[in-house]
């Protein structure tokens, strides 16, 4: 026996095809919001700034602590030639003097040396200061931008999960409406096929966009209006109304 709904009841189908493709919809934009690409893309950059950020980070480390391995053979070098030099002004021996005079000699050129090294790395440390600074300086205005797209992407959610949530409302009350038999041939066919129910309209199936040919119309025509048909093309439920031409 062919399932038998009243033409009324058929038309809720409509109803509620409308509802599961804006369902549908809104999912997809939920998955492919450009607010989502937009904020995969400034994490990413932000991931690659960390990193160069870390390094630029290392070798600002690197850089002070040679300087103060350096600074501190100055230091070194400094208190020899200080003590040096008060042996020296407190010897009375010619030989000793001699000794004296000749390892001072050593270490001021050993301390110009070493200051000239310090200064190079001190400009360094500079150097990478400014960059790790200016890194920084980056990093903080990406967070900023992270923290806009993020609430942005958020308030759009917010929304549409709030229009998806009022649509199921009204999926809801609009399915609990209609024959447990005619709601179960719905849901089997949009499952199988994407479309649960298809309106003809002047002889068209929405859910195919095709045109049914005479043959497939006659059938139709002959049918009662409280059978439930499927469409040929689409197998959804074919409802019709009176945009249908028959």
């Amino acid at each position: 026996m062919p399932l038998k709904a009243s033409p009324n009841d058929q038309a809720h189908l409509l109803e509620l095809q409308a509802i599961d493709t804006r369902l549908q919809q809104l999912d997809h934009r939920a998955k492919t919001l450009p607010e989502i690409a937009v904020l995969a893309g400034l994490s990413s950059d932000a991931d690659a700034l960390r990193r160069e950020l870390a390094s630029s980070n290392g070798a600002l480390e690197d850089a002070r602590r040679e300087l103060g391995r350096i600074e501190s053979d100055v230091a070194v070098v400094e208190a020899r030639i200080k003590r040096d030099t008060e042996r020296l002004q407190g010897s009375s021996s010619v030989k000793d003097v001699a000794g004296f005079e000749s390892e001072l000699a050593g270490l001021r050129r050993r301390q110009l040396d070493l200051e000239e090294i310090e200064l190079g790395v001190m400009e360094r440390v500079e150097g990478l200061e400014a960059a790790a600074a200016e890194l920084t300086g980056r990093h903080d205005e990406l967070a900023v931008k992270i923290a806009a797209a993020a609430a942005e992407k958020d308030a759009v959610l917010e929304a549409l999960t709030s229009e998806r949530a009022h649509a199921a409302a009204n999926r809801s009350t609009i399915a609990g409406k209609l024959p447990e038999e005619l709601l179960a041939l719905y849901e089997r066919q949009r499952a199988r096929y994407g479309f649960g129910a298809s309106l003809l309209r002047g002889g068209v199936s929405s859910a195919s966009g095709v045109k049914l040919n005479e043959n497939d119309m006659a059938a139709i025509r002959s049918a009662d209006p409280d059978e439930v048909l499927l469409c040929p093309d689409s197998s959804a439920i074919l409802v019709r109304t009176a945009e249908s031409g028959l």
